[in-house]
C-alpha cells in the first residue's frame, strides 16, 4: 500500500475534503493539464507542496495550497 491512508473512503474530515476535491474536480484538472501541456502526467515524485494561510475578505481565513510537480509527457512505445 502506498501512502499513509488506509484503503477506502477517508474518515478524517480534512483528508476527506482532499478526497472530495479530487472526486469533484479531478477530471477537470486532468483536462486542463492535457490542454495546457499535452498528454502526460504530473510527477508525484519530483513534487513540492506549499500551503499558506491568507485572510478571507469576507472574514476568517483561507488556505492556499500549491501543488508543484514536474510534467512528464507520455512516451510512445
Amino acid at each position: 500500500m502506498r501512502g499513509s491512508i488506509p484503503g477506502g473512503i477517508p474518515t478524517d474530515p480534512t483528508i476527506y475534503r482532499f478526497y472530495e476535491m479530487v472526486q469533484v474536480y479531478g477530471t477537470t484538472l486532468r483536462a486542463l493539464v492535457h490542454e495546457q501541456f499535452g498528454d502526460g502526467i504530473i510527477s508525484a515524485i519530483n513534487f513540492k507542496i506549499d500551503i499558506k494561510k491568507v485572510e478571507d475578505p469576507d472574514g476568517g481565513s483561507r488556505a492556499v495550497i500549491t501543488l508543484d510537480g514536474k510534467f512528464l509527457p507520455y512516451n510512445p512505445f
